[in-house]
């Protein structure tokens, strides 16, 4: 079984794509597992609504 020794983990290089960004979170103590944080990129454009002209 594993010891008593430091808690350590293999860093992780952060993870890129197109509209997506993923980056390993620090060891906190008494944790299970260290987890990712996850951080989206906005893709869609928002525009003003305007009303349609009357006919």
């Amino acid at each position: 079984m594993s010891g008593a020794g430091p808690k350590t983990r293999p860093k992780v290089p952060e993870g890129k794509s197109q509209f997506l960004t993923t980056t390993q979170k620090e060891i906190v103590e008494g944790a299970f597992h260290v987890g990712y944080t996850t951080t989206w990129e906005p893709f869609q454009k928002e525009v003003k609504y305007s009303t349609p002209k009357r006919p």
